[in-house]
């Protein structure tokens, strides 16, 4: 890319993200209920094939196969003690797709248990587990760590801290957010802008959630709180709705694409899709903002 993250930022760029990983693994033949990371050292051709397929469609950061990467989540399913293993690999195989064309985020999503007092999991246990898959992704060679998905603040802060106090790389952070702009643990966008930008972010925003229509609120409450904030908006393709038995979510590509250009003139900087999208939905998503 000729510069740094931090240089691309810096000059006020707009930067294309990726889209969907699961669902996309899904339809490659990642069985229910499997880990996606096994795949990055069972089947790294399948990795490199979707990172490969949404460069092409114009990303421009890619996020490595690590969503549910940390110790604590890959316990669930008997792979805590590979967690260094796979995280490793999803950064070297994400590094070698993306190469000179791209950026490379190191994926941190939630462990998927409830934080103390309302569940087991505190702080201290939190930062631990974040700081040693971020490390572990740091050694893959990713360019940046972003934290995503979060509805607890107190997760994501153990998040984000883990990753600035383990590694020298700038840090993203985004939240899941429903139709009335909070999460699932009542976090409004104002509050996450006002908590976690201190933190030393790159940027901040928000991705997956209940469709596009509160991405114009989260935007405009987090510019409030942080004026000088660089927002993301990585959304689903719309809405999900049951056909024969799966989800299909309620945009094509080219409805997505045009929502997006919105978001951008309200200020997002960093732009992708969620669950439901694919590589079309990024390539219409790059021609609208990108035409020509």
């Amino acid at each position: 890319m000729g510069l740094t993250l931090t240089e691309y930022l810096a000059n006020g760029n707009l930067l294309i993200a990726d889209g969907a990983t699961g669902t996309m693994l899904m339809a490659a033949g990642l069985p229910a209920g499997t880990p996606p990371e096994i795949w990055n050292v069972e089947h790294p051709d399948r990795i490199s094939a979707l990172h490969q397929s949404y460069l092409q469609a114009g990303s421009r950061i890619i996020l490595t196969n690590t969503f549910g990467g940390s110790r604590i989540k890959l316990s669930k399913a008997g792979l805590g003690e590979r967690m260094a293993e796979l995280n490793l690999a999803a950064g070297r195989l994400a590094r070698q797709a993306a190469g000179e064309l791209a950026y490379v985020a190191g994926d941190i999503g939630p462990t998927g248990d409830l934080m103390a007092p309302m569940g087991s999991l505190t702080f201290e246990d939190a930062l631990e587990t974040f700081s040693e898959q971020a490390v572990a992704l740091a050694d893959g060679g990713v360019d940046a760590i972003w934290v995503e998905s979060m509805s607890d603040i107190d997760e994501a802060r153990a998040a984000v801290l883990a990753a600035k106090q383990s590694t020298n790389l700038p840090v993203f952070c985004s939240l899941s957010f429903g139709r009335k702009a909070r999460t699932m643990m009542g976090v409004s966008p104002g509050q996450a802008a006002r908590e976690l930008w201190p933190l030393g972010l790159a940027a901040i925003g928000a991705n997956c959630g209940e469709g596009l229509e509160m991405i114009p609120d989260v935007l405009d409450q987090m510019k409030e709180a942080a004026p000088g904030a660089r927002l993301i908006a990585k959304p689903n393709a719309g809405l999900p709705r049951l056909e024969a038995g799966e989800a299909v979510y309620d945009l094509s590509p080219g409805e997505f694409a045009q929502q997006m250009a919105e978001f951008v003139t309200l200020g997002a900087l960093i732009v992708g899709s969620c669950c439901g999208s694919s590589p079309e939905y990024i390539a219409a998503l790059a021609h609208q903002v990108h035409p020509g």
